[in-house]
């Protein structure tokens, strides 16, 4: 059965059936090379999947390590802030 791209929660073994359109001779030599085959493309793409995940976590701890750290705060600190905080979000519903 062909689900296209409508199905939301694939179970483990079921297939969808992809269509790709790409220039001919792009086609002709991946075709030449194997890559147009079911495994190669699902090894293709979970690879690519994979580089991405990979990439988007780099970029997560990049940014985490761009951030300056604020350092300890003791629970009265935190408190301390967290009043502050409420007193100016307070004040410029009053404004």
């Amino acid at each position: 059965m062909d689900k296209g791209w409508n199905a939301r929660h694939p179970r483990e073994g079921e297939m969808t059936t992809v269509q790709i359109t790409l220039p001919d001779q792009l086609a002709q030599e991946a075709q030449r090379a194997g890559l147009l085959s079911p495994n190669a493309l699902e090894k293709l793409l979970r690879d690519q999947l994979k580089a991405q995940q990979a990439a988007r976590l780099f970029t997560a701890m990049d940014r985490m390590a761009a951030v300056d750290d604020p350092g300890y705060m003791s629970p009265e600190d935190v408190a301390e802030q967290i009043r502050a905080m409420r007193a100016e979000k307070r004040a410029s519903r009053g404004a």
